[in-house]
């Protein structure tokens, strides 16, 4: 019984040690890996690789500004009025709309269709680790 909780708990630390190393990608390091997985998805060229990772870095340079300022008002304690949640969303939105025509620009017709193909997966599996996560903690 006391080496199946041992095991049990070994499985655990490891299993949380590597969510944890997974965690710790720096932005530079997630857009490489992301610009690996696209060019292998989409079979990218090499100017498109150049085009698509300039669009990548951008885009998180953007989402690391938003999360500072979302940061520095967590810690100030005030919450956005409705207003401000709105422009927030209206921001995102244009965002969203900015890069899928940027990479309509940078990609041919087909890939440019498996690229918004592996959106929507990916999308539809965060709504379900979202769904999971409020059960959980619920």
């Amino acid at each position: 019984m006391k080496k199946l909780l041992i095991a049990a708990m070994l499985f655990v630390g490891i299993a949380s040690f590597a969510q944890a190393q997974k965690e710790r990608l720096t932005p530079e390091q997630r857009n490489e890996k992301q610009l690996q997985k696209l060019t292998t998805e989409l079979n990218l060229d090499a100017n498109q690789q150049t085009q698509v990772k300039q669009l990548l870095a951008d885009r998180s340079a953007k989402a690391e500004k938003m999360r500072e300022s979302r940061q520095e008002q967590k810690e100030s304690g005030t919450k956005p009025t409705a207003a401000e949640r709105e422009a927030f969303k209206k921001e995102m939105m244009a965002e969203k709309e900015a890069n899928d025509a940027k990479m309509k620009s940078i990609l041919n017709t087909d890939q440019y269709t498996k690229w918004k193909t592996i959106q929507e997966e990916n999308k539809d599996k965060a709504r379900e680790k979202m769904k999971e996560y409020r059960k959980d903690n619920n």
